[in-house]
């Protein structure tokens, strides 16, 4: 095939999920719908905590951060989708896929250090609630947030400069919905060993450091759960954990049934679907996991919506 410098690329096409014409205007209603919700479901969370004096905590800094980071998630890939639907075009442009490849990785990754945030903060909360307030200081939590922004930025933009420097074939179809790191890569004519390398060694530190907080305080937590005599204390306490503990499973589970469907099938129409559970599904399932399984947002939701109606 033939190969062209970097510049002189115009656009990748993107194959989405299906290519039956009959199914578009479904596909189309369906995701703008999970869309639309993701947005208006986490804005919701952002505005009960910050109108609720109650919820100006840690844990609820780093929930509004995380909703706020699941707006921003879906809103890189979806609205491209909906856009290419409704015009009957496959087309992005190469600053365009370069760019949601960009965001994708900030975002992912912020979700990622978040996640792992939220777990020192329960950790903390639990395991020594004495020094909960002196530890988790507002200098803290605001340090936690401007390095995972940070260490996600330096690891998005490392990722996007080694892209530019491949050229690319003349045969540029992504088999997705939007512009996944790895298969972009995969489209480059020229010499990719250090993409790869760059792409799997940061991959693993970034995603497996996180990954390793949380589990090692969540053993940390359990271990003094189960030092607490009553059964009503232990639930009281395992209970503050339970949100968080279903986020973190909907986030990983998600993110391995697409990395394991990838490994075992080589059907792009399958992995394509797949990775709708990891970019659409959790950022619109994160809001009803926390509005629904915490009573204090279910209070400051509830008082929000009702100072809204009566103004109105």
């Amino acid at each position: 095939m033939a190969s062209e410098n970097q510049t002189g690329v115009a656009a990748f096409s993107l194959l989405g999920l299906s290519e039956d014409s009959e199914l578009q205007p479904f596909r189309f209603g369906l995701f703008l719908t999970m869309h639309l919700v993701t947005v208006l479901g986490n804005l919701l969370i952002i505005l009960a905590i910050s109108s609720d004096s109650h919820l100006h905590t840690p844990m609820y800094f780093f929930l509004s951060n995380l909703s706020f980071t699941d707006i921003c998630f879906s809103t890189t890939t979806v609205p491209k989708m909906l856009m290419n639907i409704q015009t009957q075009s496959k087309s992005i442009s190469y600053t365009g896929c370069l760019t949601q490849v960009c965001f994708l990785m900030i975002f992912a990754g912020m979700e990622n250090f978040l996640l792992a945030a939220m777990a020192y903060d329960r950790y903390v909360a639990i395991c020594q609630p004495l020094r909960y307030t002196v530890i988790m200081n507002s200098h803290l939590c605001g340090l936690l947030i401007l390095l995972s922004l940070f260490i996600s930025l330096v690891d998005a933009l490392l990722h996007s400069l080694m892209i530019l420097r491949l050229s690319f074939c003349t045969d540029r179809e992504i088999p997705h919905f939007f512009c996944e790191l790895a298969q972009v890569i995969k489209l480059a004519c020229s010499n990719t060993l250090l993409n790869n390398i760059l792409t799997y060694l940061l991959t693993s530190v970034l995603g497996s450091v996180p990954l390793l907080g949380i589990i090692f305080s969540y053993f940390k937590i359990v271990s003094s759960i189960l030092r607490i005599p009553s059964a009503g204390g232990m639930y009281k306490a395992f209970s503050t954990c339970g949100s968080h503990l279903s986020v973190v499973f909907l986030f990983y589970g998600t993110a391995f049934g697409v990395y394991i469907s990838s490994a075992v099938t080589r059907s792009f129409k399958k992995t394509a679907v797949a990775s709708v559970m990891y970019t659409v599904v959790p950022p619109m399932m994160n809001p009803f996991v926390y509005s629904l399984r915490n009573r204090d947002m279910k209070g400051a939701l509830k008082k929000l919506l009702q100072r809204t109606f009566s103004f109105s």
